[in-house]
């Protein structure tokens, strides 16, 4: 498979020969699984005391047990433990079982709960590698972005792109490119979240717009990371979630030239 390599401004430079990587047949279901397994590492693992609710004297005794003043059988008194501190105020209350005020959860989160999903390290690998054939597919890439008539995939740009370190250049580089027009449209569907996580640092949701894949943190990383949208990774970090955002492949992805052949070293 071959890909002509733009120049930043917009002019073919020359053509060169893609890696295998790029022509991986496609496996939603791996994906899927890849991308729910990255995403199961960022839950907190959570749970509750195990001696919640228990710290009091209550306990399930035996009526015959008790004295006659303080037994339940035929004396009008539910058979659950009570408070038996008699210097207490609240003695005989109710205590320790769910439905009492102050009492344990009936089925509390436990913290030894295994929340992580698990992934073999070549199921990984090839549905990564899934992710970057379905990056260079039309009709993947055109339901979830704005494409221009005429637009070539995989877009590969010069490793010049790296050097960038204005926001204005790069916006400059996407209009040369022909792939402005979806950050447009992700700009425009920026709308603020429901429910209480505006309270919580995630006010608004954006869309996703491009992927900017590089060959290590190069300059260009500062100018483009506050476009609405736009998200960048070296390719030694790139991950099934950042091709397949919401299990659903097919991104954009704008290549650097060498990143493109870094690619082609994991197939």
């Amino acid at each position: 498979m071959k890909a002509k390599v733009f120049g930043i401004d917009g002019k073919q430079v020359r053509e060169i020969d893609l890696p295998k990587a790029f022509d991986s047949p496609l496996n939603k279901e791996l994906i899927k699984r890849a991308v729910l397994s990255i995403q199961s590492k960022k839950r907190q693992p959570k749970g509750t005391d195990p001696r919640a609710g228990r710290k009091n004297t209550a306990v399930a005794r035996s009526s015959r047990t008790l004295p006659q003043s303080e037994r339940t059988i035929n004396v009008g008194k539910a058979r659950i433990p009570r408070l038996k501190n008699r210097k207490h105020l609240l003695y005989g209350r109710v205590a320790r079982v769910p439905q009492s005020v102050g009492g344990i959860r009936a089925h509390p989160p436990k913290a030894e709960k295994v929340i992580f999903e698990e992934i073999n390290k070549k199921e990984k690998r090839n549905a990564l590698l899934s992710a970057v054939g379905a990056s260079t597919s039309k009709d993947l890439v055109g339901k979830r972005h704005v494409l221009k008539e005429g637009i070539n995939l995989p877009v590969v740009i010069e490793n010049k792109f790296e050097e960038i370190d204005k926001t204005k250049d790069v916006v400059a580089a996407f209009k040369a490119l022909n792939v402005f027009s979806d950050l447009e449209n992700a700009k425009s569907k920026c709308r603020q979240r429901s429910g209480r996580g505006k309270t919580r640092g995630r006010k608004k949701k954006q869309k996703k717009s491009l992927l900017i894949v590089t060959k290590n943190n190069s300059k260009v990383y500062k100018a483009a990371r506050n476009i609405p949208g736009v998200e960048i990774s070296p390719v030694d970090s790139l991950n099934v979630e950042l091709l397949a955002p919401g299990c659903m492949p097919g991104r954009l992805v704008v290549w650097t030239e060498d990143a493109a052949k870094i690619v082609g070293e994991r197939a």
